[in-house]
């Protein structure tokens, strides 16, 4: 696979029961820096293919392969590697009640190992960019739904990942907090080359990011030009 691109399917099948296939027969290649919206019906399938993605579900029928990593049958140490190079931003948050607003940010360099120094440092800058800097001593409860969905976000940026994948990020959200999601995941983009694929039923139509756009239609995706 070109070092160029980030995601390869080929002939991808993915199913949670034997003989229904969610999505089948989909070929489709993603560079990177591309900012590609994935649309279609509920139901139809987008979910699944974002969760295939960073490997919460196993590929069941052709090949997947995401930033080098063939999905087919990877292995545990793989797909920790894998992992570490991906944010998820997930549309019920998933943030751990029990922490601080700053610790649920810090999770993915927790887990990789970096310093408390470096995890500080992250987390304030993180913080400062989703403007709840103030909030970093606050539990997840405490805040609204906006900005819980916000420090999510933050959370999904804390390694500076090579792939974003986005469930409806911005589904339930005031038009304030939208607008702090779309404008960062544009910046990462730009500043940090991320390739960045969002899950939504609809395209905002005021927004100012050049994308493609996929659909997913009797369980394959297109690209619509």
């Amino acid at each position: 696979m070109s070092s160029n691109i980030v995601v390869a399917t080929r002939n991808l099948e993915l199913s949670y029961n034997p003989n229904e296939p969610i999505i089948k027969d989909t070929n489709i290649s993603i560079n990177k820096g591309d900012f590609i919206f994935l649309t279609g019906k509920s139901g139809s399938g987008k979910s699944t293919f974002l969760k295939a993605l960073y490997g919460e579900i196993p590929v069941t029928g052709g090949e997947l392969q995401v930033n080098g990593f063939n999905l087919k049958n990877i292995s545990k140490n793989s797909l920790n590697l894998l992992r570490r190079h991906t944010g998820v931003i997930f549309q019920d948050y998933k943030l751990i009640n029990e922490w601080t607003i700053e610790k649920n940010v810090i999770l993915p360099l927790i887990i990789a190992g970096y310093s408390k120094e470096v995890c500080t440092l992250q987390a304030k800058k993180l913080l400062k960019h989703v403007r709840l800097l103030d909030k970093a001593n606050k539990y997840p409860m405490e805040l609204s739904g906006g900005e819980q969905q916000r420090v999510a976000m933050a959370r999904a940026l804390a390694h500076n990942p090579k792939l974003i994948v986005a469930d409806e990020p911005t589904g339930n959200l005031d038009d304030f907090s939208s607008e702090v999601i779309w404008n960062l995941l544009k910046n990462v983009r730009q500043h940090v080359g991320s390739t960045i694929i969002v899950v939504t039923h609809k395209i905002p139509p005021t927004i100012s990011i050049d994308f493609k756009q996929y659909y997913i239609d009797s369980g394959t995706l297109h690209e619509i030009i």
